[in-house]
């Protein structure tokens, strides 16, 4: 523990912005690991009863994406099943919608991550300059490098590329954490794709499309029930 402290402070003031970048970059993984793994775990489930639910009665489907409106895929699944009478076209864009404002919350971090996978080898190299400047300020060059400054500059050297060291460190755990994200968030887009499309067949085949031909068949039986009173009347009146 000691080692490491003595490693910390050796490596200059340019250590404390990499010491809070790589707080920040384990503290973004820890709520994003959090945050896919509840997701991951139970949405599968919630699928499977919302689109079930939704082949016999869609206040049921309804209801059950209301109870999961705490992860993005009730949320996701919800927004048509709120609309009324819908046609096809506006349940689409009622997903659309809500899938993209989903997606947007699932990319949450992903800009801090990439910024310090860009800053944190830059901060490295910029302790190590520094250290190697202030290495060969206190050489006394003009006098003739005695064995002793000799080891010391050695050590300047070494301690100053411990900044380097450390900012490689801290944007590898960044790539790796945001690389990992953007696998589970292109995951995502299709299969939020996916169950749409499932969800808005059934709509258009199990209550879309047999609502227009019923309601078709009594346009068309109402005509004829009018014509059968014009006639009655018409035969009632001649009599």
């Amino acid at each position: 523990m000691n080692r490491i402290y003595d490693m910390f402070i050796a490596g200059g003031p340019v250590m404390w912005p990499l010491l809070a970048l790589s707080i920040f970059t384990f503290t973004t993984a820890f709520e994003r690991i959090w945050f896919w793994s509840r997701l991951l775990s139970q949405e599968s489930r919630i699928v499977h009863d919302v689109l079930d639910a939704a082949r016999y009665n869609l206040h049921e489907a309804e209801k059950i994406a209301q109870h999961a409106r705490f992860l993005p895929i009730g949320r996701f699944l919800l927004a048509p099943l709120q609309l009324k009478r819908p046609t096809p076209e506006t349940f689409r864009l009622a997903m659309e919608a809500a899938g993209d404002k989903e997606f947007v919350q699932m990319r949450k971090g992903d800009k801090f991550l990439e910024t310090v996978v860009a800053i944190a080898p830059l901060l490295g190299l910029l302790g190590t300059v520094t250290g190697l400047i202030n290495t060969f300020n206190n050489l006394n060059i003009g006098g003739g490098a005695s064995a002793e400054q000799a080891t010391k500059a050695a050590a300047g050297i070494g301690e100053a590329l411990i900044t380097t060291a450390t900012g490689m460190i801290v944007a590898i755990l960044a790539l790796l954490v945001f690389r990992v994200l953007v696998t589970f968030q292109a995951q995502q887009v299709e299969y939020f794709s996916e169950v749409g499309s499932e969800l808005e067949l059934i709509y258009r085949q199990v209550w879309y499309e047999p609502s227009l031909v019923k309601e078709e068949s009594e346009a068309r039986a109402l005509p004829d029930s009018t014509s059968n009173y014009a006639n009655e009347t018409f035969a009632v009146e001649e009599y």
